[in-house]
């Protein structure tokens, strides 16, 4: 990867030391080794440091930015909470309320994608349903195993037909979509690459963004279960428009993922997943 790249995620860089500024897992080679490293934002760290998957070296050149994996939880977690704690006695009240609230990744983007698909317009109940009867159906969700069925298995599982048809439709795309660096791609990048395919639209890829990415700072304004959290918290469950919920979000700017987390559990203490 060319040295250009450096200054979106490294804020300073000399003979001694140098500072991350960043949320994004990242590959370093170390001679003839490459390893893998998440560093939390903000942090200096000089010579060699080894520290469970974090291993910083002087002499390094960046290869890549390594994926999210299954089960990793966001870095900046515990220093959201505290900011926005400060910012926001609503949300402060909330984060006591449920303080064991997280975010965990898949580590699969087709999976999430699949999952929000058929998350797209109805209940949180509905979809529930709807995705354990296609993995009952169709096992490990995949797009090999998601090809080898007839549409009309799948839309015996109750998804509807243009469903289905969206279902199938970006498994037979993945080939293409899976070779793409998405860890490199900034958010919006990374939306615009996913509403290509048939089905998806901004709200599905935000979904990508938060749930598999672990982004820090998506707001997803067409979801209407954080919208009902918002009005529920800040204005006693009356409509809000679109223009004063993004005036109460701005207080949670660079950590809106977070708090996007915490109106969904106003809404319902049922941990959303995709």
């Amino acid at each position: 990867m060319p040295l250009e790249w450096l200054p979106r995620h490294v804020s300073s860089i000399n003979q001694e030391s140098f500072s991350i500024n960043s949320v994004f897992p990242v590959v370093l080679r170390i001679i003839n080794k490459t390893v893998e490293i998440i560093a939390p934002p903000n942090i200096t760290f000089s010579k060699l440091m080894i520290n469970g998957r974090m291993v910083v070296v002087l002499n390094y050149e960046v290869l890549a930015i390594a994926m999210v994996q299954l089960g990793d939880k966001p870095e900046y977690w515990n220093k959201a909470k505290k900011e926005l704690s400060r910012k926001d006695k609503r949300l402060s009240e909330l984060i006591k309320k449920y303080e064991n609230l997280e975010l965990v990744s898949r580590g699969d983007l087709f999976y999430t994608l699949i999952r929000s698909i058929i998350g797209q317009q109805i209940s949180v109940k509905a979809a529930s349903t709807v995705w354990s009867r296609l993995t009952e159906k169709v096992g490990e969700i995949n797009p090999e195993n998601i090809l080898s069925e007839e549409l009309e298995d799948l839309r015996k599982c109750g998804l509807s037909q243009r469903k289905a048809e969206y279902v199938v439709g970006i498994a037979e795309s993945w080939d293409t979509y899976s070779k793409y660096q998405w860890e490199e791609m900034e958010d919006e990048e990374l939306i615009e690459k996913l509403i290509q395919l048939r089905g998806v639209g901004r709200w599905t890829a935000e979904m990508i963004l938060i749930f598999t990415l672990l982004r820090p700072n998506v707001f997803p304004i067409g979801d209407i279960g954080m919208i009902r959290g918002i009005e529920k918290v800040y204005n006693s469950g009356e409509k809000l428009s679109n223009k004063e919920i993004y005036k109460i979000s701005e207080k949670w700017i660079p950590w809106r993922t977070v708090a996007c987390c915490y109106m969904w559990s106003a809404v319902d203490p049922e941990p959303v997943e995709y």
